[in-house]
């Protein structure tokens, strides 16, 4: 099965073909940078991490470019408050972007262009659509004249008319933006500076640009005239990637991008995540509150991604406990190999030996994840494999060895570990002396021949506090006719 994408433009299912073949030139709207990002950052930055990660794996060449917003009334706001500086604040914000998708194991992007970077392109496109009559100046602004551009709402299915109908009576007259307009639908490309604002100076004055010719400009500098993907948030579809279709196409006459793709919003316990509702949580609050990224990385992807992810206490559970079963089967080659003998390979190199993985596991993988980024399809395959791993490990820790195969077992946790990879689910063992307070395997070695004495000698109570001891430090003793096992928890 090919990989097929739900285009938000067309309203359906297609089979995902790019412009130029082996190659993806693909653009996420990313953030405004004038506070901590929260959840639905998160799940945006997320899934977008994930379809770039699957792209790759299946053998595109990705080019993923992701911008930051760093000129915008909010972060004039914020600075103000803080009697500091819209640059200031935007550095603040970007440098708090980066520690949290960190956390997250979000994999930086190509490129991160910023508005403040893109002046020369911003005014290059306005004053192209000048020029060709989709913009007009108006004291100092300038203004996209909507009803000029034929195609104006077929992203997101809104038709002017039915927008008149119910926009009469919100629209203030005695505005002077309003007053600047010649059409209500009209939106600002660039807007005159006002007393104590940053500003650019441009052939219109000194000001800056609109929100929407932005990414017009960091799409058209960074990647082309025609992407493949445009991604987002399905908040965004209307007005800000609708006006970009407007932008742009105006001016070249290609197609922004072939393929616009949305994911849903983040609702906490059925509601909109809101400040006001005092339900706004941001990354950092909640990973620092002890939730393990993986497993909030994990509630992200058992989710279908254009739908709405409602975030509650017992989701969020759920998914703990899911990521405990895939860290049991991540780790399953850490704590078996030497038992198993798999000596001749390395333990850190295993995961990027991908000679040697189980065809029909990587094939469902697939088939589940080329119907639309199924992401949940996929993590279903992780934990068969995962659960599989996890029963082997009890057969090897209780009775030292088991009837599968040591190739097969290496076959199956090198594929876990492949798969767990595209979609950003990692788990490294924790250091000896963290988990185990320092003992090393020869002192396990010795306190269990001393055990082993005690034993022997009848002298019980020495057995037993050399075994509590262990177990207290994160060891477990077997006892076997065979003799004594242990394992690390």
């Amino acid at each position: 099965m090919t990989l097929t994408v739900y285009n938000t433009l067309t309203r359906r299912q297609e089979p995902f073909e790019t412009v130029e073949p082996g190659k993806v030139k693909m653009y996420y709207c990313g953030v405004t940078v004038y506070d901590y990002c929260h959840l639905g950052h998160a799940r945006a930055c997320i899934v977008w991490d994930v379809v770039r990660r699957y792209l790759q794996f299946i053998g595109y060449e990705v080019r993923y470019v992701q911008n930051f917003t760093d000129v915008d009334d909010k972060i004039l706001n914020r600075a103000r408050q803080e009697h500091s500086s819209m640059e200031a604040v935007a550095e603040r914000f970007i440098k708090a972007y980066f520690e949290d998708m960190a956390r997250l194991g979000i994999k930086e992007a190509d490129e991160y262009p910023r508005a403040t970077h893109t002046m020369n392109g911003i005014q290059r496109l306005i004053h192209e659509l000048e020029n060709k009559g989709f913009a007009y100046p108006a004291d100092g602004d300038v203004y996209y004249a909507v009803r000029q551009f034929g195609e104006y709402g077929k992203l997101s299915g809104r038709k002017l008319e039915d927008m008149q109908a119910g926009k009469s009576d919100r629209v203030n007259i005695e505005d002077p933006e309003y007053q600047k307009k010649k059409d209500p639908f009209d939106f600002a490309l660039w807007k005159a500076a006002k007393p104590g604002e940053p500003a650019w100076e441009s052939p219109w004055g000194a000001g800056r640009p609109g929100w929407h010719i932005e990414c017009s400009a960091m799409v058209r500098d960074r990647l082309g005239e025609t992407i493949d993907i445009h991604a987002g948030g399905a908040d965004l579809i209307f007005p800000h990637h609708e006006n970009e279709i407007a932008q742009s196409e105006a001016v070249t006459g290609k197609p922004l991008a072939n393929y616009w793709l949305h994911n849903g919003m983040v609702k906490v316990d059925g509601e909109k995540m809101s400040k006001s509702l005092g339900n706004f949580t941001t990354i950092r609050d909640l990973l620092d509150r002890g939730v393990h990224p993986m497993a909030l990385r994990l509630f992200v992807l058992m989710a279908q991604y254009r739908k709405p992810l409602d975030f509650t206490d017992d989701a969020i559970a759920a998914a703990t406990n899911g990521w405990h079963t895939l860290k049991e089967g991540l780790l399953f080659g850490y704590q078996y190999a030497k038992q198993l003998g798999w000596e001749d390979i390395s333990i850190n190199q295993l995961s990027t030996q991908h000679s040697k993985l189980s065809t029909q596991y990587i094939e469902r993988f697939k088939e589940a994840v080329n119907d639309d980024f199924n992401f949940p399809g996929g993590v279903s395959v992780l934990f068969e494999l995962a659960k599989e791993l996890r029963r082997e490990g009890n057969i090897l820790v209780h009775e030292g060895k088991t009837d599968t195969p040591a190739e097969e077992l290496q076959k199956q946790w090198q594929t876990l570990v492949t798969l767990a990879e595209v979609l950003g689910l990692t788990a490294q063992p924790e250091a000896e002396t963290t988990v185990n307070d320092g003992l090393s395997d020869a002192e396990i070695e010795d306190l269990i021949q001393q055990r082993q004495a005690a034993r022997k000698a009848r002298n019980f109570a020495e057995g037993d506090r050399i075994r509590n001891e262990l177990q207290a430090k994160g060891v477990t003793l077997i006892d076997s006719p065979e003799g004594t096992r242990w394992h690390r928890s």
